[in-house]
């Protein structure tokens, strides 16, 4: 059986430490899992503003470094990857989304950040905010720790840009356009109307009943087998 190599990338103010549960599971034996950190994120901040075009524009870079034909993406991150599917000479055709935003309802982290007018004003709003909300959700308390390594200025960026990019595109059609698409998701987790245009898409999709909106955390190997049988459909 061929391996493929596949790209994973996470969500807003996260890094790649969100797949570790992954890299443990049977999908890793079948297929090289590649952890990818976003500028900002993990890895050294770009020299230019942080949008999810020059995001999309790094991981494309990247694809074609690890010639990886799949990329898992999760949340804010699914816009990222649909945009990095179809840069020219990308070699990723099939985008795999763990929730990812679909509609403009789906930024309710990232899109907070338009409403600052600088990097330290949102920082120094969202992080108190979210480690409140982590208080008995070890799921969310990681992520709260992994926000707070996030640099401040990319995240504030991005999140400004995935508001705009939601209020004047649409984050599903844009997913919908970038080849062969899987969204994975649990729809408890996600708003009615995402659901309600996912169900009319033609988008493959796959519930994961049960999982957090961290399902790599939580359901790593019902994840994984998910994964895999459409890798192999």
């Amino acid at each position: 059986m061929t391996r493929s190599k596949i790209l994973m990338i996470a969500g807003f103010g996260d890094n790649s430490s969100m797949y570790d549960s992954l890299q443990a599971t049977d999908l890793a034996e079948q297929d090289e899992l590649v952890p990818l950190d976003l500028p900002g994120f993990g890895a050294e901040p770009l020299g230019v503003e942080t949008t999810l075009a020059t995001l999309a524009q790094f991981v494309a870079e990247k694809a074609k470094t690890h010639s990886a034909d799949t990329i898992i993406a999760h949340s804010v991150a699914s816009i990222i990857a649909s945009l990095a599917a179809r840069t020219e000479g990308s070699p990723l055709n099939h985008v795999i989304s763990l929730e990812g935003n679909l509609t403009a309802e789906d930024a309710y982290f990232s899109g907070r950040a338009a409403e600052h007018v600088t990097a330290a004003s949102f920082r120094d709003w969202f992080l108190p905010r979210l480690t409140k909300k982590c208080k008995g959700d070890p799921i969310l308390a990681r992520y709260a720790e992994e926000v707070a390594k996030a640099d401040p200025k990319a995240l504030w960026e991005l999140g400004c840009d995935a508001k705009r990019f939601s209020d004047q595109e649409h984050p599903g059609e844009t997913l919908r356009g970038a080849g062969r698409v899987t969204y994975i998701f649990n729809p408890d987790n996600c708003p009615e109307s995402s659901v309600a245009w996912l169900s009319e898409s033609g988008i493959n999709s796959v519930q994961l009943p049960g999982a957090s909106h961290w399902p790599t955390l939580d359901k790593p190997n019902a994840l994984s087998r998910k994964i895999s049988e459409t890798l192999r459909d």
